[in-house]
C-alpha cells in the first residue's frame, strides 16, 4: 500500500494480513502525519499495530518529515544504516526521541525484522546515504528503490529475483528540458545522483524483467515533470518489447493512470510470440502522488 508517493511525501506500507496478529508488517519512509497514516490503514481496516517498525530509504525531506513524531508517539522501532543514524544525530530534529527507536540494519546480510527478511543496497541520490530494500517473505520478494540517479547492477540483481517492484519513474526528458526549473536544479535531477527518468525507468525495466514479475509500481512521479500518462506508456513499451503482456490496474481515485479504461476495466497487450516475454503478464500502476492507494494482494 502506497500512502504518498512524491515530493510533497512518501510513505509505504507492506503487511502480513494473513496471520492475524499485530506487528506484521513494516512502513517504508515517514512521509506522511500519524493522523494519515491512521487514516489510511483505518480505510482498510487496519490499525496502528499492523506494522511494528519503520524503514528508512535516505534522510531528504519528504521522507523523513515525521520520523520525530513516528518515534515519540508510536516508539516503534526505526531501522536504517548507522550513516543514516549518525546523520538524523547530527541534525538534531529527531532527538532525543529516536534513540530508545533506533534500530542499526546490518551490511550484506538479510536482517529479520518484523517476520521479514530485509536486506538494504545502496543508490545514488544526492542525500547522506539512500538504498533500496529487498524484503522476502517466505518464497516471496519484494523490492523498493525510489530517489535513484541511476540504475545500479546490485539493484538490477535484486530485482531479477523479485515478484514485486517498486521503481521510481520521476520525470520525462522533454518536460524538465523545457519546463521551470532552473538549470542547475535540472542538472541535478538529471545528472546521475538526482532522480530516475522514465526513459531510464524502461530501460531498467528491460533488464531486471524476468518470467517470475508479477506487478511494477511507478513512483515518485514528479509533479511539474511528469505524467502518469507518461510514465505509464514508457514503462509499457518497455515490458510490450519483451513481448510481456501489460495488464492496467485500474487507477485510485484521483489519479489518471493512462491504463484504466473509463469502465474501470483493464487493457491487455499482448506480446510476439517469438519474444523472450510471451506469455508472461506483468500488471503495471503509476502510484499517485498524495493520496493512498487500496491495499494490494502481492
Amino acid at each position: 500500500m502506497s500512502l504518498s508517493s512524491g515530493s510533497a511525501g512518501n510513505c509505504y506500507y507492506l503487511g502480513d494480513d494473513l496471520t492475524g496478529k499485530a506487528h506484521c508488517g513494516v512502513l517504508i519512509d515517514a512521509g506522511v502525519s500519524v493522523r494519515a497514516l491512521k487514516n489510511a490503514l483505518q480505510a482498510e481496516g487496519l490499525d496502528m499495530e499492523a506494522f511494528g517498525a519503520v524503514l528508512v530509504t535516505h534522510d531528504h525531506w519528504d521522507h523523513v518529515r515525521n520520523l520525530a513524531s513516528y518515534a515519540k508517539r508510536l516508539k516503534k522501532p526505526i531501522w536504517a544504516t548507522e550513516k543514516l543514524h549518525s546523520a538524523f544525530l547530527g541534525r538534531g530534529f529527531c532527538y532525543p526521541f529516536m534513540q530508545s527507536c533506533r534500530r542499526d540494519i546490518e551490511e550484506g546480510k538479510w536482517n529479520e525484522i518484523c517476520g521479514f527478511n530485509v536486506r538494504y543496497f545502496e543508490v545514488p541520490h544526492d542525500a547522506t546515504q539512500t538504498v533500496g530494500y529487498a524484503i522476502a517473505y517466505g518464497d516471496r520478494k519484494f523490492v523498493i528503490m525510489t530517489d535513484l540517479g541511476r540504475m545500479t547492477e546490485e539493484a538490477l540483481s535484486f530485482a531479477r529475483q523479485a515478484e514485486t517492484v517498486v521503481i521510481e519513474s520521476n520525470y520525462d526528458d522533454y518536460m524538465l528540458l523545457h519546463g521551470p526549473y532552473t538549470q542547475e536544479l535540472k542538472m541535478r535531477i538529471s545528472q546521475g545522483h538526482g532522480h530516475l527518468s522514465n526513459a531510464e525507468c524502461a530501460e531498467a525495466i528491460k533488464a531486471f524483467w524476468h518470467p517470475g514479475l508479477e506487478r511494477i509500481f511507478l513512483c515518485h512521479l514528479s509533479e511539474n515533470n511528469n505524467t502518469h500518462e507518461k510514465a505509464t506508456l514508457s514503462a509499457a513499451a518497455a515490458l510490450e518489447s519483451l513481448g510481456v503482456e501489460v495488464i492496467g490496474n485500474p487507477a485510485p481515485s484521483g489519479t489518471s493512470g493512462l491504463l484504466a479504461e473509463a469502465s474501470g476495466s483493464y487493457i491487455s497487450h499482448t506480446g510476439s510470440a517469438s519474444l523472450p516475454g510471451s506469455g508472461c503478464a506483468v500488471r503495471l500502476l503509476a502510484l499517485p502522488r498524495t493520496s493512498p492507494t487500496p491495499l494490494f494482494d502481492l
